[in-house]
This record gives C-alpha cells, sequence and structure tokens, in this order.
C-alpha cells in the first residue's frame, strides 16, 4: 500500500467517524438539551465534513490538530451519563485529559469533568422563554435564525414578530427575506407561510407575524404570550422612556440591539452581563464594535494594565448608508456606499466606560466604513502599564480564546492570507488576527476581525438567554 493510500484510507475512516457523531450529538441535543462542542463551535446539525474540518481548524487556534478518534470516545461517555441542560467541550475534554496525570479512563475523566451537569447537581428542563422580535430587518431576521436553531431544546422560543405592514404579499416576502440570505445564505431548514392566520410555521416552530405601528397598541397576551423578553431591532428607540412603550400586556423585559442611552445599561456579554439586575426591565446590548473591542480589550487590562487606547474600525456599509448619493442628516453618510469610503463617527469608545467602568484608560475612537457587506475590523492601539513581547501577547490571547469565560466572545486566527469574507458566519464576538498583532514594548496593536451582522445577533441571544435564566453551563468548566 503506498503513502497516498494510507491517507485515503485514514480519511475515509475519520469520515466514518464522524458520520457515526451526528445521531449521538443529535439524541443528546433534543433529548437532554445538550450542545456538543468543539473548542467552542457548536457540532450540532453539522455535516460529516463540518465535523472534520472543525477538529482540523483546532489545530489552528490550539496549536495541535484533534481527531475524531481522540474525541470520538468522549462523546460516547457522555451517553451514558445522566446529563442535563449544558454545554459540553469535546475539545476541551480531550486537551485536558491528555494533562492529566491520574491515569484516569475516558469515562471516568468525563464523568468527573461534567459534575454539575450530572447527579444531585443536574439542572433540570425548565419551560421555553417567550421571545418576540419588534423589528424584522438585518440584525432581527439573524437573531430569529439563532432563536429557531435552539427551539430544539426548552431554553427560548420565538413566538411573534412585530413589523409595520407592507402590503400585498407582504408575510410571503418576509419569509422569503428569512429563507435567503445574499451574506449569510440559505436558511438551514422548511418555512412555511400561513396567510390566513398571519404565521410562519419554521421548522415546526408557529411564529406570529403582528402589525403594528406603534409600540402601545400591542396586546401581546391576546396571542398567547406571557412574560415574553422582547428584542427591539428597530433602534427608534433608545432611552428608558421611549423603551418603556414595549413594557405591554405579556412582555417581561425589553433588549435592545443598539447602544442604549442614559440610563439604560449597556451589556457586553461575557464582560458585564453578570452585572443585569434582575429587577432590571430594559437593557441594550451595545452596538457590533462595542462587543469586538470590550472583550480584548478587558482581556488585556487584565494581563498588562492600559495606561490609554485609540480604536480604528474599518467597518462595512449599512443600511442608513445611501446606495446613491442623496440627502442623509449625517455629514458623509449620503454618499454612495459602494462607491466610497466614508469617515464617519462611532461611539464604541465612549461605550467602553459603560461595559467597563473600572478601566480608568481613556479610549478615543474613530470609523471609515467601507464597500463591503458585512464583516469590520477593529484596530485597537493600546499603550500598556509594562513592557512584553509579541509571542507573549499572542500566547496569551490564544489561552484566553481557549480555556477563559471570554472564549465564546474572543477567537483566534494565525491564518497568513486571512481577509474579511473568511469570517462570515463567526459566533465570537471579535476574532484576533494573529498576522498582523505588533508589540512593541509597552505599546500592542490589535487587529480584531467581526461579523458586525452574526457575530453580534449571538451576542444578543447569549444576553436574552442569561436574563430569561436558560444560559446553560459549559464543561469543562474555563479558568477563571
Amino acid at each position: 500500500m503506498t503513502v497516498n493510500d494510507d491517507v485515503f484510507t485514514d480519511w475515509k475512516n475519520r469520515e466514518e467517524i464522524a458520520e457515526s457523531m451526528i445521531p449521538i450529538i443529535g439524541r443528546l441535543h433534543r433529548e437532554k438539551d445538550v450542545t456538543v462542542l468543539l473548542h467552542s463551535r457548536s457540532l450540532v446539525n453539522k455535516s460529516v465534513v463540518s465535523i472534520l474540518k472543525t477538529h482540523r481548524f483546532a489545530r489552528q487556534i490550539a496549536g495541535e490538530e484533534l481527531s475524531v478518534t481522540e474525541t470520538m470516545p468522549f462523546l460516547q461517555a457522555l451517553t451514558t451519563l445522566d446529563l442535563g441542560p449544558s454545554q459540553i467541550d469535546l475539545g476541551m475534554l480531550a486537551s485536558t485529559y491528555r494533562a492529566d496525570d491520574r491515569g484516569l479512563s475516558v469515562e471516568e475523566f468525563t464523568a468527573r469533568a461534567v459534575v454539575g451537569a450530572t447527579g444531585e447537581n443536574k439542572l433540570e428542563r425548565r419551560s421555553a422563554q417567550d421571545v418576540v422580535l419588534y423589528g424584522f430587518g438585518r440584525i432581527g431576521r439573524l437573531v430569529a435564525r439563532l432563536l429557531i436553531e435552539k427551539a430544539s431544546g426548552n431554553g427560548l422560543r420565538l413566538k411573534a414578530i412585530v413589523v409595520r405592514g407592507g402590503g400585498d404579499d407582504d408575510l410571503v416576502k418576509r419569509a422569503s427575506l428569512l429563507r435567503r440570505d445574499s451574506i449569510h445564505g440559505q436558511f438551514q431548514g422548511t418555512i412555511t407561510v400561513d396567510e390566513a392566520n398571519n404565521k410562519l410555521v419554521v421548522n415546526g416552530n408557529e411564529i406570529t407575524v403582528i402589525y403594528s405601528n406603534d409600540p402601545s397598541e400591542v396586546d401581546y397576551t391576546e396571542y398567547g404570550i406571557k412574560d415574553a423578553i422582547l428584542i427591539d431591532n428597530t433602534g427608534k428607540w433608545r432611552d428608558r422612556e421611549g423603551l418603556s412603550k414595549h413594557l405591554r400586556p405579556g412582555i417581561a423585559k425589553v433588549v435592545l440591539t443598539a447602544p442604549g442611552k442614559g440610563d439604560v445599561p449597556n451589556i457586553v456579554h461575557g464582560v458585564n452581563h453578570d452585572m443585569i439586575k434582575p429587577d432590571e426591565q430594559i437593557i441594550s446590548c451595545a452596538s457590533c464594535t462595542t462587543n469586538a473591542i470590550v472583550p480584548p480589550l478587558k482581556a488585556m487590562e487584565d494581563e498588562y494594565g492600559v495606561l490609554r487606547g485609540h480604536v480604528e474600525t474599518v467597518h462595512s456599509f449599512t443600511n442608513d448608508q445611501n446606495l446613491l448619493d442623496n440627502y442623509h442628516k449625517a455629514d458623509r453618510r449620503g454618499r454612495s456606499a459602494p462607491l466610497n469610503m466614508v469617515i464617519t463617527e462611532t461611539g464604541a469608545a465612549s461605550a467602553v466606560a459603560k461595559a467597563l467602568p473600572d478601566l480608568q484608560a481613556k479610549i478615543t475612537g474613530s470609523s471609515i466604513r467601507v464597500p463591503v457587506p458585512d464583516v469590520s475590523i477593529a484596530i485597537l492601539n493600546l499603550q500598556l502599564k509594562r513592557e512584553t513581547n509579541r509571542d507573549e501577547v499572542l500566547d496569551y490571547l490564544r489561552d484566553i480564546s481557549l480555556t477563559s469565560p471570554l472564549k465564546r466572545q474572543i477567537d483566534f486566527t494565525d491564518s497568513p492570507d486571512a481577509v474579511s469574507s473568511d469570517f462570515i458566519g463567526s459566533r465570537h464576538a471579535s476574532i484576533v488576527d494573529a498576522g498582523a498583532t505588533k508589540v512593541d514594548g509597552d505599546n500592542a496593536i490589535l487587529y480584531l476581525w467581526y461579523d458586525n451582522e452574526f457575530g453580534y445577533s449571538c451576542q444578543v441571544v447569549r444576553v436574552v438567554q442569561y436574563i430569561s435564566g436558560v444560559e446553560y453551563p459549559t464543561f469543562p468548566a474555563p479558568a477563571a
């Protein structure tokens, strides 16, 4: 047998193992509300090739390639445990098992690593949390995709979408925009339009479409909705007074997908979400850029201290700009978005103080809109409190992306050919580009990619999960 034959045989063996993993992952998700991860990347509803690629990608972020032959025994061990709702990371299990010197079997090690998901400490599956989307634009439709994806467990349930009436075939057109997206691709599932009842049936879930021009007109209890979390994707109201209009019968809390004004808490999941007061009814998820810069900024502050910083965002164009030159109330944004780089303002730097109130460093910011439809990059230029070097910073940030409580927010890439389109669909708030990172003494310049649509939507859903009590624990637990 030749070397090429050996390689091909190994590939076929791994294909067979990955194929056998799919039904196990599916049963754990459906029956026990367990999401199986590999280094923070979900393996639920993934194809054979996707599972193999995710394992190979582990080499880039963890410095070592994982094989399905290594992770399959841990997955099989999970099937023998009395698991509760949780997220279990096979990559973390395999890597920590390698370093363990207690001589435990895979089964013993797995049982100990997921303690808290088993036995007396097992979380009980609870009734689904009703969610309402107010507005159905770019963020609204992506949040809808994520909520529908999570409806297979007992976590979040999208019950209704509130929109302004759009004339004939409105429901059909909105369903079509959910089904097909020029950037994020086809929706993975089935969508049926029930025009007679103003409903969309998506992957078996009935979602009522409510037409209204004014939040104060809607009584959500009439649609069987109770104690729901409403996500405002319009950005029309950003202060407490305006957002309070949503607190109608059937709505318990309001989450804004834009920076909040006044005393509205601006929340970046992973950084300050645990500061939300239980009785707080109105919160903001800040902006996509704030979510991109705050987690790595916190990581750098924790390890090195930050004296001052500046963030320059190179941001994809958005719907509030014009396709062709036309009037716009803001400076420069009236000029054609697909044809120009447009200097504009960003409130992300000033929002840092709300998410990181203990950070004393002054952070300034500016932004340039560029002719790409999605994925942006933030260039974070920091003066640190102590000197360091590039290798130390990269090793630290790589470890943060793998094992820390910020691993769902911060990703890491050392690909020499990475460009913006590579990060479409990233579920992280930001991705550290190792190749572009510069460090000179006490000065560090980080290049942070972020999918300003999908990555941000994932952060929004994480906040909603947290405030509704369905943000399940991850095992093995990340290092504090």
